[in-house]
């Protein structure tokens, strides 16, 4: 088909794994970024495996598994030493398993996927953009750079600038508020306490929770293995988290009187000359869209649906939206034309059903970990060690964990997911020139 100019807002995780399967079918690409050098800050993430199916359906599962961490499951522990959550991947699929992942290791893997199409690729780093616009067979965008205005045009736009994003089209905006509850994460030594296989997260009601999670390492130290560890706080008290000996001394106390063995780790580090952990605040967003594109102009990513990272589907979602993009896009091909409509509605059959179930069960369990309401997590822990007891629910929780459910009792496949036909995908070989889009 006919090669068609996307233009795409924002280069995170769904901005650049669409840019390598959009570069893979032929077409060329034009990534605008607000900053000027790709630095991603952030905590580890975890992929899970709806995630690494798009990661093989790229090439590039087994690059990101020499530098990011296996995970085998999800332990969440009361304070009472209880388990609250025992899921674990292999109840979901034999071969199922999640990568803890640092932010600038994502990153790495993608860009080094995408510039092998580095004819296609064109970088507009420290651009930003402040409207779009539809028009006949095109999409305006207008922005600056360098205190430069500029304007231009391309086939097609996609917006990926994440869930704080100005430029979605409000009308297909329902939801768009900040969560009350964020957390403070630093990056540190893998933790030596804990199983490094296992995401161990730790609870007590709904008002203290705190992660630990393996992260595998950065390209430039892969020797060096690290964790991520998180604690949940209201979006006020972030700023004043660990302000000063007094604040560090009292946190101690928190975790040391809940879990001895963690604290004790927590503690080394702390007073660590080597190691000093640097302390930063995350804050969150739900967002919810009526639809995610129409004719020339598309939103995915974060800055489509935004949500509570109770579920760790952050990442994996804007991968699927990379995913459902490309296979959509081949199916709207007509007469060497882009049916935009067809595209849209095959899109959000990909999408909509996923989107809106995990965006549901996010809303619907985060009060249950994050609130200020006490007898929430009393409920709470009740109810899920007796839910686990069921082989059934267990299995369903780990499919779900797992990142691959549309709703209820349907569910995605991997095996779909993953799969790459070679002859569905026009390569450019030797810069052997396609016509333009019109």
């Amino acid at each position: 088909m006919k090669r068609v100019h996307f233009a795409i807002i924002g280069a995170g995780t769904a901005g650049l794994a669409t840019a390598i399967l959009l570069a893979r079918q032929g077409h060329q690409i034009t990534i605008f970024e607000q900053v000027n050098e790709l630095c991603p800050v952030g905590a580890g993430l975890l992929l899970q495996p709806a995630g690494l199916a798009v990661f093989e359906h790229l090439g590039v599962l087994d690059h990101t598994l020499k530098l990011g961490a296996k995970v085998t499951g999800l332990e969440g522990q009361l304070a009472d030493k209880r388990l609250l959550v025992n899921s674990h991947y292999h109840q979901a699929g034999s071969n199922f398993y999640g990568i803890g992942i640092h932010r600038a290791t994502l990153c790495h893997v993608l860009t080094e996927k995408l510039a092998e199409y580095a004819n296609q690729i064109t970088w507009c780093m420290g651009h930003s953009i402040d409207q779009v616009e539809e028009r006949h067979n095109e999409v305006r965008l207008t922005g600056s750079y360098q205190q430069q205005n500029f304007d231009t045009c391309f086939d097609a736009v996609l917006i990926a600038n994440g869930a704080r994003s100005q430029l979605r089209p409000k009308a297909w905006v329902k939801v768009d508020q900040a969560y009350p509850w964020g957390a403070a994460w630093s990056i540190v030594p893998e933790c030596t306490v804990l199983d490094p296989k296992i995401l161990h997260q730790f609870y007590d009601r709904s008002k203290i929770m705190m992660g630990v999670l393996p992260t595998g390492a950065i390209p430039s130290a892969p020797q060096q293995r690290l964790s991520s560890v998180f604690w949940s706080l209201p979006t006020s008290q972030l700023s004043t988290f660990l302000q000063d000996e007094q604040a560090k001394q009292h946190w101690l106390k928190q975790v040391s009187l809940r879990w001895p063995n963690v604290a004790d780790w927590l503690e080394q580090l702390l007073w660590s000359e080597q190691h000093q952990p640097q302390w930063l605040s995350a804050q969150y967003r739900d967002v919810v869209m009526s639809q995610y594109g129409q004719g020339r102009i598309g939103v995915i990513g974060d800055a489509a649906h935004a949500m509570s990272p109770q579920l760790g589907q952050g990442a994996n979602m804007a991968l699927l939206d990379a995913w459902a993009f490309s296979q959509s896009l081949q199916t709207a091909q007509k007469n060497q034309q882009i049916d935009w409509t067809i595209l849209w509605q095959q899109y959000h059959q990909h999408r909509r059903s996923s989107t809106q179930f995990y965006q549901f069960l996010s809303r619907l369990l985060t009060p249950l970990y994050q609130s200020d309401h006490w007898w929430v997590g009393g409920l709470r822990d009740l109810v899920f060690p007796w839910l686990y007891q069921i082989p059934y629910f267990r299995k369903e929780m780990a499919i779900t964990i797992s990142g691959l459910k549309t709703g209820m009792f349907q569910q995605m496949s991997y095996q779909q997911i993953a799969a790459y036909q070679h002859n569905q995908n026009v390569l450019i070989e030797n810069n052997q020139s396609l016509p333009e889009y019109d």
